[in-house]
């Protein structure tokens, strides 16, 4: 069999199974099973999978996806998350379009906290876009900010997509961890300024209102009670990778546990948030790691049979620039957002695209940080991307998806241009990786 009829009948099997709607997790245990059967000679082949995917789950590189999610799922339930609102919301003060910069700032800390960009999503649409509405804020400014602030969780540490990429495209997990800080605070400075630029050319977009003016005495207390444990955390996840203190997994650790405290220290750590928070972050790694162990097999299947290798030389082959190949595959995934969840997209389409890099002569780190915010575009990118309907189900009654989808397009414009921005000053993603010890 040639290498693009065994490619064809790989991808057919793995999207006719995702189109009547099962799962992700069982749609590419089939295909490697069946896979297994046809190409590595039968029930022999079949039991080779088994020990593959048995030794993909049995690595310390996967600690950190449990761990970030245990993470967030104790940010979440002890409720420490609302005190960081609470505490931007003294400090933004009498600004206009406050309550919009609001969820940029809340989205950038709760993606500093949770690495999940559905749960920034739901939590800061459920807790602010009521009160935006009540202060006559109009759609695009209540709705976007948060569709667009939210996605930045896959952009800031610790993002459970790029340990998911590391283990997928088998790359360094801390130096991406590292790689994705100043694209994501890109990302959340050009939503600031599009929402400060909007207000001063239609105020009415975001009425001004009376806000309690708050003594400076209040805002150094709630910063340094609220705030600054945050810092620590942050320090504990990214800083001790970046001064070469501690491993992706070891950071992990350190994270968790540093979360763990504060909700004791804030006396926030009952048993029922314990076991809500275990029991959370327990329900999703059990997915995840599905999810991984039947990538890598799928993986190591393709390039068996010769499809990532014809693949490859095909795209090479393209009478084209290396950056046009590059913008071509980055265009293919924010595509596949629009209609793909970040997950499937990222199992079919990175065995063929890293390889390409690779060729190419690019540095795959920074490949992957344009495919972090490709997939975060993707996301939130009518009409089925993923945020749009997590907006849905917590957005006032009565939104239609059409003012959602009218509300994203700006903040999907300001990931455009942050996505030609890095791809045109490299030096954004391979200086910081240069100062770690």
């Amino acid at each position: 069999m040639e290498w693009y009829e065994a490619f064809l009948v790989i991808m057919g099997g793995l999207f006719a199974l995702m189109f009547i709607g099962l799962p992700v997790a069982f749609t590419f245990l089939i295909v490697n099973l069946i896979g297994a059967y046809i190409f590595f000679g039968g029930v022999p082949g079949m039991l080779q999978l088994v020990i593959q995917i048995s030794e993909s789950l049995t690595t310390f590189t996967l600690v950190p996806v449990a761990l970030f999610l245990l993470m967030g799922e104790i940010m979440f339930h002890s409720g420490i998350g609302f005190d960081l609102l609470d505490t931007l919301d003294k400090w933004f003060g009498r600004l206009r379009g406050r309550l919009a910069l609001m969820a940029v700032g809340g989205g950038v800390l709760f993606s500093a906290l949770t690495g999940n960009s559905m749960g920034s999503i739901a939590l800061l649409g459920s807790t602010l876009v009521p009160e935006m509405e009540k202060r006559g804020y109009r759609k695009p400014m209540s709705l976007g900010p948060i569709l667009g602030s939210g996605g930045l969780a896959i952009m800031i540490p610790p993002s459970g997509l790029a340990v998911l990429l590391g283990v997928i495209a088998e790359l360094s997990i801390g130096k991406i961890l590292i790689a994705i800080i100043v694209p994501g605070v890109i990302m959340a400075a050009l939503y600031a300024c599009y929402i400060v630029g909007r207000c001063v050319v239609d105020p009415d977009v975001a009425p001004a209102f009376a806000v309690e003016r708050i003594p400076w005495p209040v805002k150094l207390r709630a910063g340094a009670m609220h705030v600054v444990p945050v810092g620590f955390i942050i320090f504990m996840v990214v800083g001790v990778i970046f001064v070469g203190l501690a491993t992706p997994s070891e950071s992990a650790a350190s994270g968790a546990l540093a979360t763990f405290l504060l909700a004791v220290f804030r006396r926030r750590m009952t048993w029922e948030v314990f076991r809500k928070a275990v029991v959370g972050s327990l329900e999703i790694s059990v997915m995840l790691l599905l999810i991984i162990s039947g990538a890598l097999a799928f993986t190591q299947m393709l390039a068996f049979t010769g499809a990532t290798e014809g693949l490859v030389n095909t795209v090479l082959g393209i009478d084209a620039g290396p950056v046009a190949v590059v913008l071509l595959m980055i265009v293919t995934v924010i595509v596949l957002g629009m209609v793909m969840g970040p997950v499937p997209i990222m199992l079919v389409t990175l065995p063929v695209f890293v390889p390409v890099v690779d060729q190419l002569g690019y540095d795959p780190i920074w490949f992957a940080v344009l495919y972090l915010i490709a997939i975060e575009t993707g996301s939130t990118s009518p009409p089925f991307g993923a945020g749009l309907f997590v907006m849905k189900g917590v957005a006032p009654a009565g939104t239609t998806m059409n003012e959602i989808y009218r509300a994203a397009v700006p903040f999907l414009v300001c990931d455009v241009i942050a996505i030609l921005i890095v791809l045109a000053f490299p030096a954004i993603v391979s200086w910081p990786l240069a100062q770690m010890f």
